[in-house]
């Protein structure tokens, strides 16, 4: 009896001591819940000053300040306040450098110990490419045009890296969770038939999209190719809209916008009278959690809790089905050059192994001490038992981090400019609005619907 009272003072202080850990696990999903709500809505300034309490401002970034900081800089965004949303997409930029040369293997034993919210949010690599798109825009809407020409080199970049970032993590964690993999029944229940079943059973979703071609964003290419085509550099505009057919061959307002840029090099000419319509339409995923019943052999009357909760992608609706402009007499649609969803569900997909297997670890791991301690008999060996079984309970939440301010899908149209310069717009399922442009040569016109029926945000950009 003795040494049943003691292992449960044992495991009662661990309880306890851990409690800071489990205290807030969820904490996570309500706070997001919050600045959606108030995003959603399209109160910005709420959204805002919701996501600046949550940034702790340590020297170095605390658990989530990376994720609040990204939610604040496309919150500022949207108020305009572009020297102020680029300062913190610096902060985030530094953040992520900060994460990138950090050594990983402790957090992977502390989610096995209570979960993946006891991790940093790191980011993903969307987040570092959209980063750096959403500064160049900034300083385009600034007229800084160097400062935007390096941003859009530097998400270049960030995409030319993304397949290799892909496959050193994949191997990585996995060299890093087959050590973890310490007994024969934790092997058998992540390769177990029946688990993958559950799972495809539970979640079809997590296997409906498939990657863009070198995991690259079409958007972020194209984009790019109009800032070099709008600004005459126009050489490298073709090397970039090659790259974007290829990306997204069913569109073929690229091809012929390929071909322009081609006729234009052989004549020695460059775009001139011309405007680009970008539509960031909708709102991308949010994460939920989805709870799973473990098939362990351990499992009897004796343990009082088994099971694993995992996150899922809800995707969210689009602000509209797409845009019709009415400029010089005609109606021009946009049409899709990049899905932001596809993008974040394929990296997603390729971190979900490690999720499955980390909760699977953690989870089999309480139910083992659970069985252990019950099998004592004693009534100190059984209140541990319990006690594990409320810890167990307590920590099984699933990471429901995201970056939650960015658009489901990327649109484009391209066309003259009208000679009355006004660009009449109508969303397909909302109201028409007009946009004055200014004289200029080239202009680019940034338009965001994050909901139905909601005020378009837009930006008139001279090139």
């Amino acid at each position: 009896m003795g040494k049943g009272i003691f292992r449960s003072a044992i495991v009662f202080l661990i309880i306890v001591l851990s409690l800071p850990f489990i205290c807030g696990c969820n904490a996570p999903k309500e706070q997001l819940f919050t600045f959606n709500t108030s995003f959603e809505a399209s109160d910005f300034q709420t959204a805002l000053t919701f996501a600046e309490k949550n940034i702790k401002k340590g020297k170095n970034p605390a658990r989530d300040d990376l994720l609040w900081t990204l939610q604040a800089a496309a919150a500022k965004r949207l108020l305009k306040d572009y020297s102020s949303s680029t300062q913190s997409f610096d902060k985030a930029e530094e953040f992520l450098k900060y994460y990138d040369l950090r050594f990983s293997g402790a957090d992977d034993l502390s989610a096995m110990a209570v979960n993946d919210n006891i991790i940093p949010y790191k980011g993903q690599e969307y987040d570092g490419v959209m980063l750096n798109v959403y500064k160049a825009l900034n300083f385009l809407s600034q007229r800084n045009y160097d400062l935007a020409k390096v941003e859009f080199n530097r998400a270049l970049d960030r995409q030319r890296r993304t397949k290799e970032h892909f496959e050193k993590e994949i191997s990585s964690t996995k060299e890093r969770l087959d050590k973890a993999r310490y007994s024969t029944l934790v092997k058998s229940t992540v390769s177990d038939p029946n688990m993958t079943k559950t799972i495809q059973d539970k979640y079809p979703e997590l296997y409906e999209y498939q990657p863009y071609r070198d995991y690259i964003n079409p958007f972020v290419t194209y984009l790019a190719s109009v800032y070099f085509n709008g600004t005459g550099e126009i050489s490298t505009a073709r090397d970039l809209l090659k790259e974007t057919c290829g990306l997204v061959p069913e569109n073929k307002y690229l091809e012929d916008e390929f071909k322009e840029t081609e006729n234009l090099i052989a004549a020695n000419e460059t775009f001139k009278n011309t405007v680009w319509v970008i539509f960031e339409n909708g709102l991308g995923p949010v994460k939920d959690e989805f709870r799973l019943d473990l098939p362990l052999f351990i499992a009897t009357s004796r343990i009082q809790y088994v099971g694993i909760a995992l996150p899922q992608l809800k995707y969210r609706d689009l602000g509209a089905g797409y845009l019709t402009i009415d400029a010089n007499g005609a109606d021009y649609h946009t049409s899709i050059v990049g899905n932001m969803d596809r993008v974040i569900h394929t990296e997603f997909k390729k971190d979900f192994d490690a999720i499955l297997t980390r909760a699977i670890i953690s989870t089999t791991a309480k139910a083992a001490a659970q069985y252990a301690l019950t099998n004592q008999g004693s009534t100190g060996a059984d209140i541990a038992s319990m006690m594990i079984a409320a810890y167990a309970f307590a920590t099984n939440a699933a990471d429901v981090r995201i970056w939650t301010a960015l658009p489901k899908n990327f649109q484009f149209a391209k066309l003259q400019i009208p000679q009355n310069k006004i660009l009449r717009i109508t969303p397909s399922n909302g109201e028409t609005f007009d946009i004055t442009l200014p004289q200029c040569d080239n202009i680019l016109v940034c338009i965001k619907i994050i909901t139905k029926g909601a005020k378009p945000v837009y930006d008139i950009i001279p090139l």
